[in-house]
Formats: C-alpha cells, structure tokens, sequence
C-alpha cells in the first residue's frame, strides 16, 4: 500500500580504500550487517525487524532483531509472524496464476465472466475489464482510490466490490497507472467461484502449505491466534506506541497474509527458481514467470547520476531496472507494519525486510544498502540519508500541527452554532456518517462502517474545524464545513494520504 520511490546516490571513489571496498562489498553482510541493523533500529525508532537473504537456493542470513512489542522483552527470531501488508498481493496473483496454469481460467477472461454482479461507474470498463487488468492496477481509479471507505472497516467482500461502482474512476479506462487495492479484492474473489475454495483457503492449500510456510496466516481475524507474533506500532504525538491490529479481511486479497522471515524465504526462494523446491515442481513454472512480466508503465525512476529508468508492474509485483540489474519488488504497509520484498531472479538473489512500525523508511533503505553490497557498488548508508529526509519531514508536520492546536486552544467562535453542525450526513461511496455535541465546545464525528473510531472536532475559527482521528493512522486535518444561506450543507473530509488520497464531500441530510 505504501510506495516509495527512491533517489539513488552515486558517489566518487578518491581513495584505493574506497576502491577496495567498491571490488569487494560481500563484507557488508557477513561482517557490518547486524551492526547497521541495530544502529538503524535505534535511530529509527524501530522495536522489531527480521531479515532474511537468500543467494543461489540457499539462506545466507536469516535473523531476529528487537522485540517484538515495546515495554515487553519477548525478542523477535526468525519464526515471527508481522503483517506483510500489500506483499500479499503476489499470493494472489500466483493464485491466479496456478488457475490459468491448470486450465481453470484466463487471465484474459473478462471480470463479469466469474462475478457477473461487479461493476465498475463506466459501463464500458465493466464490459471490457479482464482478469489480469486487476492484477496490474489500470482500471482507472487514482491510487489508493476508495481505501478509505475499504480499508479497515467492517464491510464484507461482497460489500466492497458492491460499492466500488461508486467510484468515479479518475482516469479513463486503462490510459493510466493507480493502485487499486479494491480491484485486488475482486480477483481474489473470482477464486472461489473456479475451485469452491475461499481466496484464504485456497491460498493455505496450494502455497503455504506445500512450501512449508507452516507459520503464516492468511487473515488478520487469526493473527491473535500466534504466540510467536509482533504487535503493531506507529508515533501518536512523537511516542512510539503499539496500536491495535487493523481488520482488513474485507480486502484479504490485497493485504491480510501475516508471515515471518523463515516462511517468507521458502516463498522467495521458490519463485527464484521458477517455482520448485528441491525436485519438486511445487508452482508451475507458467504461473511463476507470468506474475514478473511487465504489464503496465508505473512510471520513471529518476536517479542522481542523471540515470531515468522504467518502472513497471507485472501482476502483484513492480519491476524496475537498477544499475543494469532487473530488480522484481513490492512493498507492503498495514497500520503499524511495513515490508519489502526483493527478487533479482538472474543473480538468483532474494531479500526479504519486516518491520512492526509503520513509521520508518528502514524497510526500504536496506535493501538498497544490502543490493549495492551485492554489485559491488560504493556504501551509500541510505538508512541515514533517508532519516535525515524523514525528521524534516516530521518536523514540517509537527509545526503545522502546533499552529492548528495553538488556534484551537484560542476557543475562537464558530460561524454559527455548535447545534447547526450536528446532523447526519451522506456520501455516496462511504455512506452516512454523525456530528454529535462533544465535550465543551468541540463535536464529535462518527462513521458508519468505521464502528471503533471516531474524530474529535475543535473549532478553528468560521466553519473550519480541527480534526484529530482517534485511530492516529488516519492523521490529523482540517475539515471546512460548507454554508448555505445560513445552514450547514455539508462537510469535507480527508484521511492521511497512507490511506487515501481523495477526500470525501459529505451532504448534510439532517
């Protein structure tokens, strides 16, 4: 779900040791690796991380670090589960995949062919839609289009593929790349109508279970289940805090599998070589080759050496190409969780990150690190140019933050009366939403399919309140209500762009 698109920093080689390092960078793993792992942890403010590498069919580093919740002393090992967010997406896909490999469906085969109730605003997209459209993201909404309605909510499958008619995609039909997690949803759902299995089940049975990913968990309602399993962590007001796990079997497809660094290393190795394990043919080999070939343009990745390369996406997977090297990728990110997963299928080379903190960028930084090791390229230590990027950041986002709490601790009055904002209120995709009193001059704002959260509302002044989202994932905002002829018409909402991009204009009904 998150993506992060990275600068790439060449740097100048002035001095033979420097030479020396660039001829042999493999030190890297095998001598600085745990040290930079832990300095990073702790610059980052990081409580638990596993990493796995594997090079030629083999493990050549799997390891725990940290633990696994704060304020508890249960440390992290290679058997730890943590939310590996949107790197579901390629079990899905492989899923799929297997299907066609076993004749059971086309990836060309239209959508309504499997799920005749699913519909999409444009008409003509409905009719046109195939299966492998969703896989690779191009059937026209904006990215992350809708999560905000679809993501941690309490709307079942059929719910959100029913309301994904409500978006007005932003772009028309196939003219451009957007990340749909919904049309992920929708693929996994067309499983259960080819084998009588659930997306989950099926998942278990012809992945999990012949590879060995004993530990590993298709959906968030049984990660509780784990006693050997992370718990999620974000920054509410500058403090590292674990949070709740977020609900999201109602786009299970896109982003629900929990895993650890052991199990995650069978799945990479084995799509590594092309889906065997050992002599055994465990994913066809069709199936594992169609999920890395190029679908769809994502756009340019434009590196510092004045370097502009193609970034595309397969089905559930983003291939781009690195100093020469064609690099398979996604990244994953759940409240509280974030992950990578790295391929360079001709180096038959795999690295895998987990983290439990949704705030660092360490997931990202250290695969670079490790894949410059690997092709003896000069340390660029990204993990500390990207800290330095994120604490201004964070920074501009606390300053921001502080003038909106000093204006409403001004108590400046409202345009009308506190009453006249209270009512109920719609939105075509999300449905109805509540403004009710608050305590002293604030309101209270409550969602309909959003039953444990809530938004505090502090006056700013006119029509404009101070939004404060009890789930902190969500963020903090502005929201200006709208008037007309002295009544309230209706509000504006927006979540934290981790989630969604868009906001929602919700109509005041009474």
């Amino acid at each position: 779900m998150k993506k992060i698109y990275l600068l790439l920093i060449v740097v100048t080689i002035v001095t033979s040791a420097a030479l020396g390092q660039q001829a042999d960078r493999s030190k890297f793993i095998t001598d600085s690796l745990d040290t930079y792992v832990n300095r990073a942890m702790t610059n980052w403010r990081i409580p638990g991380l596993a990493i796995c590498i594997v090079k030629d069919g083999r493990i050549v580093k799997m390891k725990g670090y940290g633990i696994k919740e704060l304020g508890l002393n249960n440390k992290v090992d290679e058997n730890t589960l943590f939310m590996i967010g949107s790197n579901t997406k390629a079990f899905t896909a492989t899923s799929l995949a297997i299907l066609q490999a076993q004749g059971k469906l086309s990836l060309d085969d239209k959508v309504t062919k499997y799920l005749p109730q699913w519909k999409l605003n444009d008409p003509c997209a409905t009719q046109m839609a195939i299966v492998r459209d969703l896989l690779c993201h191009r059937i026209g909404f904006r990215t992350f289009q809708g999560d905000f309605t679809f993501y941690n909510t309490n709307l079942t499958r059929d719910e959100v593929i029913e309301k994904m008619s409500h978006v007005k995609a932003a772009y028309p039909f196939r003219a451009k790349w957007g990340y749909t997690n919904s049309a992920f949803l929708t693929a996994g759902q067309i499983i259960p109508v080819v084998t009588g299995k659930p997306w989950e089940v099926f998942v278990k049975d012809n992945i999990f279970a012949p590879l060995g990913m004993s530990n590993s968990i298709a959906l968030t309602a049984d990660v509780t289940k784990s006693l050997n399993r992370t718990a999620p962590h974000t920054l509410v007001n500058g403090q590292l805090t674990a949070i709740p796990y977020c609900q999201i079997d109602g786009l299970a497809p896109a982003g629900a599998i929990s895993s650890s660094a052991n199990d995650m290393s069978k799945w990479v190795m084995a799509l590594l070589d092309n889906g065997k394990v050992g002599a055994r043919q465990v994913i066809p080999t069709a199936a594992a080759e169609a999920i890395r070939q190029p679908q769809d343009l994502v756009g340019t990745s434009n590196h510092l050496n004045g370097e502009t390369d193609f970034v595309t996406y397969g089905l559930g997977l983003e291939i781009e190409d690195y100093h020469n090297h064609r690099i398979v990728m996604h990244t994953g990110g759940v409240n509280g969780y974030l992950s990578s997963v790295t391929m360079v299928p001709k180096e038959h080379l795999g690295i895998i990150i987990l983290t439990n903190t949704d705030t660092n960028d360490l997931f990202e930084a250290l695969k670079w690190d490790i894949l410059d090791a690997y092709f003896k390229l000069p340390f660029s230590n990204y993990s500390d140019k990207y800290l330095a990027l994120f604490k201004s950041q964070q920074q501009a986002d606390n300053d921001k933050d502080k003038k909106l709490r000093d204006t409403a601790a001004m108590n400046i009055p409202t345009a009308l009366p506190l009453s006249a904002y209270t009512g109920t209120y719609t939105n075509d995709l999300y449905g109805n939403m509540t403004v009710t009193p608050g305590t002293g001059n604030e309101l209270e704002m409550r969602f309909e399919h959003h039953t444990k959260m809530f938004v505090r509302l502090q006056p700013l002044g006119g029509n404009r309140f101070y939004a404060t989202f009890s789930d902190p994932t969500l963020g903090k905002a502005i929201f200006p209500f709208t008037v007309e002829n002295g009544k309230v018409t209706g509000v504006r909402i927006k979540v934290a762009d981790f989630v969604e991009y868009d906001p929602y204009d919700f109509k005041k009904v009474q």
